[in-house]
């Protein structure tokens, strides 16, 4: 089916579509005796005005600020913990004058501050475990966390890369609790039927779920039509792209206003090339899902306005991302 027929079909839904991307994505085959797997679990956690990956983070610093190290010293969190919760949506952060390293009012780190049991609270919503340790958690063997975790009914929420180069997914503490009370058939017994026949074809959900989840919270954040496609574009490969975007200037301006993540990309070679293969849909049901979305954000950003060509300012009409030092071992969440 081309992107042009799956547009007819679903032409009447457009409007209600645009704003429901990934759901169709985790309501099929097996997935349906995971329950919820809860691939947006953190979006929109915590009612904070947030930009976590760039994209509308404010360019304007006021004096009463400070920098993130010393942000997450003042709220009783490690560094990463800070950019996972930054990431989450639970700390806002402005971006420094002349796109320097992201800051934090003293405002925000006073009312999180505040919030009923500070500082222990907030550390334990950025908590992650690996499988051995939310296997221990969940009360189950670590091969069955990893069942449950190819099958998609648990997400994960950042990764990094072990010393053999293998991606290690890390999963929130709080995120794996609400599945054990959500869904406690599936952590004794026999595994159902129709998710045994899935991981028995293969199939594992956890590098879509990421995917998924990080589109959904960059979609959230992100005002401009033209922004929002490049989120959107981010996940098909170049031969892809140019299928659904055929100018060339339009898919060089994707590449100048994609958001990034505040804190910057990974500084290992490692951890960039691992971040850039897990970023591409590879399932073809995925990719054409991608296409479709991308071409009604596309739509809508022609409609906002033409990319511009040579020589023209075609600046997007946000405050540009905010980036950090380079990273080295662990890539972004």
């Amino acid at each position: 089916m081309t992107v042009k027929e799956v547009l007819r079909v679903h032409a009447r839904t457009r409007a209600v579509h645009a704003r429901t991307q990934g759901a169709h994505a985790r309501t099929q085959g097996a997935r349906a005796e995971c329950g919820n797997a809860k691939a947006d679990a953190g979006a929109g956690d915590v009612g904070t005005r947030v930009e976590g990956e760039g994209g509308t983070t404010s360019s304007a610093a006021p004096a009463a600020t400070v920098a993130a190290g010393r942000a997450a010293q003042e709220l009783g969190i490690r560094r990463a913990e800070f950019e996972l919760a930054v990431h989450l949506g639970l700390i806002a952060v402005v971006g420094a004058p002349g796109g320097g390293r992201p800051r934090v009012h003293e405002e925000e780190i006073a009312r999180l501050r505040e919030q009923p049991g500070f500082p222990d609270g907030l550390a334990e919503r950025v908590r992650t475990v690996g499988t051995a340790e939310g296997a221990a958690l969940l009360d189950i063997a670590p091969a069955r966390f990893t069942r449950l975790a190819r099958a998609g009914c648990v997400s994960p929420v950042t990764f990094y890369l072990n010393r053999y180069r293998a991606v290690v997914w890390l999963y929130l503490a709080d995120e794996l609790a609400a599945f054990a009370s959500r869904e406690p058939e599936l952590l004794a017994g026999r595994t159902p039927l129709g998710m045994r026949t899935m991981l028995e074809s293969g199939a594992d959900w956890r590098p879509r779920n990421w995917r998924s989840q990080r589109i959904d919270r960059l979609l959230n954040r992100t005002k401009d039509p033209w922004a929002r496609t490049a989120v959107q574009a981010s996940a098909l490969d170049p031969v892809q792209l140019a299928e659904v975007v055929d100018d060339p200037y339009e898919r060089a301006y994707l590449v100048r206003v994609r958001p990034e993540p505040v804190f910057g990309r990974p500084g290992s070679m490692a951890a960039r090339e691992a971040m850039g293969e897990l970023m591409l849909a590879d399932d073809p049901d995925e990719i054409l899902w991608r296409r479709v979305n991308l071409t009604l954000e596309l739509d809508a950003a022609r409609e906002d306005r033409q990319a511009p060509r040579p020589g023209d300012d075609g600046g997007i009409r946000t405050a540009p991302p905010v980036r950090a030092g380079a990273r080295t071992g662990t890539a972004a969440p």
